[in-house]
């Protein structure tokens, strides 16, 4: 949403720049020159919230990258490389990179206190290495040379505001792209970001690389602004005390960061003056970061939430008149849209799924019933990737899927929804449809959202209920236009009227948008709205298939399904 991210990026630059210019002209040199490491801080703590904050993976080596960058600013500037700082920075924010990379693969496999320890790990020794070599310049004394229209303590903490509004901005104008999303997507649940057609491993190196740029990028400030370093500027306590901080403050927020580099840098000044030993702080820290991960908000996030009931957010309407502006339906191929052959899962001794076969036209809504536990969730996860490993056929428009990801499978056009909403609560609606869909016009996206019954592209979606997160679930795979979509119990949550209304809007889809549905689902009046025909399962195998009316009035499914014994039967 351009507008959004304009007006946001605006609003971060504003801020910062006011309170910069305050500093600037009411503080005396001394207390300029104390407070310029809270912004080269501030930006190494921008990215770690990058990679902890947006993205939930955990990094302990940010002082790392930060160091590399730092080493090679000294290195250009011993060697007087044009461009000066700079440049010099910039580059080194670039070396940042494969390291970044290097470090995130392990991600691709690990989580949580895996993913710590890989990190600290290679923190630890790029400590020891860099406590073998000497910084450049160290030993000559020669000092990294500042940009000539930033010198001194005045013109250095301009460059240095300067930059941080800078990645400040380029953070905001991407955490509201479809990569952005993409990271928050990763976050909040890798299984549904991957049912959106979402790379999550491409998600987290992103997110690894970028965040190394940055902090490579605040090591090259921190070598203009000390001139020169030494190795217990990068050590590995150094980026605990970091990721602490980070978690304390909400480093992924533009004040949280900012907040976070008051902490670091301002709070051993405080501690010295009151003749406290340093190790007070650690303690502080490591509270302050224990109270936000159990209280689920962190400071950075309190002071928005303050601000946000002081200016509220502009919210869109509540749309829920007639679809206007939707494009016409997508032709996809006709014939069959989803074929599943003879597919068999089993969970060790147990089995899921008996041979089952199951077919879904182009332009139909085929409902899939059952009571609890008859294999209906297995079924999706084995047809949309989730379950690779059984045996059978899963065919899209006459085309085999083994051996395709769940990734690949929703990109090529079976997308699915889940029992439980796996939304990220920090995006917006249109954020989170953007996401979903791709590529799609403001009118398109206002339509879809206008005929599902949803509220307007800037609400939050963590001002939603649940229901209407189910609905946004809908409008999410409806929005993407793809061959065949997977509803799963998607009337979780809504009233009666509310089913009804959205067996409606099911039954449109295919008419509207031109996918074909799989219908899976519990309440029977909105599966006979709803759907052309039905499947049912019971102990993983098919026991009927057909017409609604026909298929419900079965004794074999009264009985499966409903409890109810045929007529004559012995007890």
């Amino acid at each position: 949403m351009p507008h959004a991210s304009t007006r946001a990026a605006l609003s971060t630059a504003i801020s910062i720049a006011v309170v910069a210019a305050l500093i600037y002209f009411l503080l005396p040199k001394y207390w300029v020159y104390i407070i310029t490491p809270v912004f080269i801080v501030g930006v190494t703590l921008q990215s770690l919230g990058l990679v902890t904050g947006r993205t939930g993976m955990i990094s302990l080596a940010q002082m790392s990258f930060a160091g590399v960058g730092a080493w090679v600013t000294g290195y250009l500037n011993v060697a007087q490389f044009p461009g000066g700082l700079i440049v010099w920075m910039i580059i080194g924010g670039l070396a940042a990179v494969p390291v970044g990379i290097a470090i995130g693969l392990p991600a691709l496999r690990l989580r949580g206190i895996n993913l710590a320890i890989v990190t600290l790990g290679f923190a630890a020794a790029f400590d020891s290495v860099l406590g073998t070599i000497t910084y450049p310049g160290q030993t000559a004394f020669i000092k990294v040379a500042q940009p000539a229209w930033f010198k001194g303590d005045y013109g250095y903490f301009t460059l240095v505001v300067l930059v941080y509004i800078v990645i400040a901005v380029g953070l905001e104008y991407i955490s509201r792209s479809r990569l952005g999303a993409s990271w928050l997507a990763v976050r909040h649940s890798e299984r549904a970001a991957a049912a959106l057609g979402v790379s999550v491993p491409k998600a987290k190196l992103s997110a690894f690389a970028l965040s190394a740029f940055i902090a490579g990028v605040s090591g090259g400030l921190l070598a203009g602004y000390l001139g020169t370093l030494v190795a217990d500027n990068f050590n590995m306590m150094q980026s605990l005390a970091l990721f602490a901080v980070a978690t304390m403050a909400g480093a992924h927020l533009t004040q949280g960061a900012i907040i976070g580099g008051v902490l670091i840098t301002l709070f051993p000044e405080l501690l010295r003056r009151l003749n406290l030993p340093q190790d007070v702080g650690s303690v502080f820290f490591a509270l302050g970061a224990v109270q936000a991960l159990s209280t689920g908000e962190t400071i950075g996030e309190t002071w928005a939430r303050l601000f946000r009931k002081v200016v509220p957010r502009r919210k869109g309407a509540d749309l829920t008149g007639a679809a206007t502006g939707l494009a016409p339906a997508t032709k996809h191929a006709r014939g069959v849209a989803l074929e599943v052959k003879d597919v068999t899962v089993r969970y060790g001794n147990v089995v899921a799924l008996d041979g089952v076969n199951l077919t879904v036209p182009a332009g139909k809504v085929v409902g899939l019933i059952g009571p609890n536990g008859a294999g209906k969730s297995t079924m999706v996860d084995a047809i949309t990737g989730f379950f690779p490993s059984y045996k059978g056929s899963v065919l899209l428009n006459g085309t085999a899927l083994e051996g395709k990801s769940a990734t690949a499978r929703a990109l090529l056009g079976i997308r699915r929804t889940w029992q439980t909403t796996r939304i990220a609560a920090e995006l917006t609606v249109g954020e989170y449809i953007r996401l979903a869909a791709g590529p799609i016009s403001h009118t398109e996206l206002t339509a879809v959202l206008d005929w599902i019954g949803c509220p307007g592209p800037d609400t939050p979606i963590a001002s939603v209920d649940a229901g209407t997160r189910r609905l946004l679930d809908v409008a999410g795979v409806v929005a993407a236009r793809p061959p065949v979509i997977l509803l799963d119990e998607p009337a979780a949550g809504q009233s009666y009227a509310e089913a009804i209304r959205l067996g409606a809007r099911i039954a449109e889809i295919p008419e509207k948008f031109g996918s074909a549905v799989l219908l899976i689902e519990h309440d029977m009046d909105l599966v006979r709205r709803a759907c052309s025909s039905i499947t049912v399962f019971d102990f993983g195998r098919v026991i009927a298939s057909g017409p609604p009316q026909l298929v419900l009035a079965l004794p074999v499914v009264q009985k499966a399904y409903m409890g109810i014994e045929p007529e004559g039967a012995v007890a």
